[in-house]
């Protein structure tokens, strides 16, 4: 049982609210060397909310802590359903990225975007199937009535990513194990992602891939906030499958558990992990 160290998949989860968007990214993280790319489609549906630049200097005059332009995450607004040609975008994606992608339309029970009801979500997952496309992230939650013709039609020709995103805590690392023992045989890779928010958090996370190595199980375990980035930098190291980055840049990323991809790849080397 277990696997030796390896090198992940790096998947590089595109920016972008238009198809347009979405494939300049693409072209980048290909040639900053990803194995894979994530099109969040529900990011179609979303466009960011103006902010009014009296209120903004306004906050940082009243900030006297600040040492430099503040982050702050942009404020997305939804977009009618209709505002999205889904086959047109399917064909250009497909058309315009060469490297394997993972088609993901996250609701927003899992801090997703996508406006309609989860009858009209699951069919924009079955056209993501049909298209032809190499992965699909189907979420654990999905109701069984709905998950297995999805699975169905997916077998022999796109693979699936079983996912959970989490606004809770880790739990204790054998019950991130029993969860991705029980989700195995959801999907090809189980992806579990939790809000952390410091040491503690990410040590658990740690904890438990370290402890499913020795299993043969495919996971990508990360956490959305402080800590949440230790898995993706020591993802080889913890028999990791697949491992999330971006091609954004910035000190808020530390702070979402993300990581750029570039860096990250940079830190293999340095760890002596590639």
């Amino acid at each position: 049982m277990g696997r030796l160290m390896s090198r992940p998949l790096v998947c590089v989860t595109l920016s972008g609210y238009t198809v347009d968007e979405v494939l300049k990214d693409a072209a980048v993280a290909t040639a900053a060397g990803a194995d894979l790319v994530e099109v969040r489609l529900d990011l179609l549906w979303a466009r960011e909310k103006e902010i009014d630049p009296s209120a903004n200097s306004a906050e940082e005059d009243s900030n006297d802590d600040s040492r430099g332009p503040k982050y702050v995450p942009p404020e997305l607004v939804s977009q009618p359903l209709e505002s999205v040609d889904l086959n047109s975008t399917l064909d250009s994606l497909k058309q315009g990225i060469d490297l394997p992608v993972v088609l993901t339309c996250r609701p927003e029970r899992q801090g997703g975007y996508y406006p309609g009801e989860e009858a009209q979500r699951i069919e924009v997952l079955s056209s993501a199937i049909s298209s032809g496309v190499s992965w699909v992230d189907l979420e654990l939650d999905i109701v069984a009535e709905s998950r297995k013709p999805l699975v169905e039609s997916a077998k022999g020709k796109t693979k699936i990513i079983a996912s959970s995103h989490s606004d809770e805590s880790p739990p204790s690392s054998s019950e991130i194990l029993q969860d991705v023992e029980d989700s195995s045989d959801m999907g090809d890779i189980v992806k579990l992602c939790y809000n952390t928010s410091g040491r503690g958090d990410g040590l658990r996370l740690f904890e438990a891939s370290w402890d499913l190595k020795e299993t043969d199980y495919d996971y990508a375990i990360m956490g959305s906030g402080w800590g949440g980035d230790w898995t993706r930098i020591h993802a080889p190291l913890l028999g990791q499958a697949m491992v999330y980055a971006t091609m954004e840049k910035g000190f808020h990323l530390s702070r979402q558990g993300r990581i750029n991809a570039s860096d990250l790849q940079t830190a293999w080397k340095l760890l002596e992990y590639d």
